[in-house]
């Protein structure tokens, strides 16, 4: 099964990608609606409405592929500059997927990821109109936690029949999901579900941490290059441990190209990548749009911006302008202090600071990370935790210290008052069997 991502943003057409959009587009049509034409316009007209649709800056683009190939498509549509008023809002358009490729929940994966791209730039409510005849896309919409707000009785004109129109909404800052949402890698639980559910009984994910040094898998203490345990020279097997004993996400820090600033442990990833089926989310010098692009296109779920998120703010905005909601900033702090070029410099800027500014960025989530805890086995630093959770409105996942059971309980307890905390990364206390990962998974979830 290919990694290739299943919905993105499309910036530009390539032939093969605009002959397939335009297919795909014209059989929706002449199954009777999704895309708002009631006849087929012929090639030349669609092939001129997609390319003209990506000069438009109000307007982006996502499709999505079987097999690779574009089968449908969604636009999402930002307030014109002159409606301030109305910036938070964003409108969702001409969602379909053609009829040959239905029922295989392509709908559902289309809405979550543009769902969770709005949320990532900052929009915090999601509007979608739709034809009453359109049965598949109501459910669909609903079955996402959209609230029907009303009716239009003469909301379109099909031939001699006059149909209503429904209109829906939704507010993002309500389900705050990260993206991916954990919840979307188990088939057992829909959107709607998670979405749904109490906070009291949220489920917080657990990211195995798979550090890589010299093509093994290691832990360290504080950060300290000079100061690490190899816990086994086959992180592709590690990988496919931590995958067999439960866990929905895999954390992979690339140390050595923290320190050289660009990737340094690129056959240990890709095995990663090739031995499991898993989301995963990347860090470790990463400090440019092509290297960024690079991962991403080799499977990689999530990329994590840590020095760069500091000293290239522009490349951050950027990356998130290109890659919506694929983007994660990684914030390391000594005793609050941001700290970068792996851990070996701190700054004078202040964790909650740098977290304001990679949210107002478009970032999809934070890690935040104490150093001075990290592979200590002492605790969480909790409190640094809860109040940059309490001061986004992101999601954060947390970082550097667990090394026990108990520290997840606490987690558990304190993401009860603050909402934001949406998981947390474990490295020493799972190789050293401090904590089993079926009890961890039993304790967040």
């Amino acid at each position: 099964m290919s990694r290739k991502k299943t919905v993105q943003r499309i910036l530009e057409l390539e032939e093969d990608d605009l002959q397939a959009l335009c297919e795909a587009a014209d059989a929706a049509i002449l199954d009777g609606g999704g895309f708002g034409w009631i006849t087929p316009q012929g090639r030349q007209v669609l092939e001129r409405y997609f390319r003209g649709l990506l000069l438009v800056p109000e307007r982006m683009l996502f499709a999505v592929r079987q097999h690779g190939v574009i089968v449908g498509c969604a636009q999402l549509v930002r307030a014109p500059r002159n409606n301030e008023s109305q910036a938070m809002c964003v409108t969702l358009m001409h969602l379909f997927v053609a009829p040959y490729a239905r029922k295989c929940g392509l709908g559902t994966q289309l809405l979550h990821e543009v769902e969770n791209a709005a949320r990532s730039m900052g929009y915090r409510v999601l509007n979608v109109d739709v034809s009453a005849t359109q049965t598949g896309a109501v459910s669909l919409f609903r079955k996402a936690g959209f609230q029907q707000w009303g009716t239009h009785p003469h909301y379109a004109r099909i031939g001699e029949q006059t149909v209503n129109g429904l209109y829906f909404t939704k507010l993002l800052d309500a389900t705050r999901a990260p993206f991916p949402h954990p919840f979307a890698e188990d088939p057992r639980m829909t959107q709607a579900e998670a979405s749904s559910a109490p906070s009291s009984s949220r489920a917080l994910t657990l990211y195995p941490a798979i550090d890589l040094k010299d093509g093994a898998c290691v832990r360290l203490r504080r950060g300290e290059m000079n100061d690490a345990t190899v816990y086994s020279d086959d992180p592709a097997a590690q990988a496919r441990a931590w995958c067999n004993a439960g866990f929905k996400w895999l954390h992979a820090v690339d140390l050595n190209g923290a320190f050289a600033g660009q990737s340094a442990n690129v056959p240990a990833v890709r095995a990663i990548l090739e031995a499991t089926t898993v989301p995963m989310q990347l860090g470790g010098g990463l400090r440019d749009i092509k290297a960024i692009a690079s991962w991403l296109e080799a499977g990689v779920t999530r990329v994590i911006l840590g020095s760069v998120a500091v000293k290239n703010p522009n490349l951050v905005r950027e990356a998130c302008r290109l890659f919506p909601g694929r983007i994660v900033a990684g914030i390391d702090a000594r005793s609050g202090h941001v700290a970068t070029e792996g851990w070996a410099e701190v700054s004078d800027m202040q964790a909650t600071e740098l977290a304001l500014r990679m949210q107002e960025a478009g970032v999809a989530a934070i890690i935040f990370t104490e150093i001075s805890r990290d592979g200590m086995l002492e605790g969480l630093d909790l409190e640094q935790t809860v109040a940059l959770a309490n001061t986004v409105t992101i999601p954060v996942i947390a970082s550097g210290g667990v090394g026990n059971i108990e520290h997840l309980a606490a987690l558990r307890k304190a993401a009860e008052h603050a909402h934001g905390i949406e998981g947390v990364i474990v490295g020493r206390a799972l190789y050293d069997g401090r904590v089993s990962p079926a009890e961890a998974l039993k304790v967040l979830g």
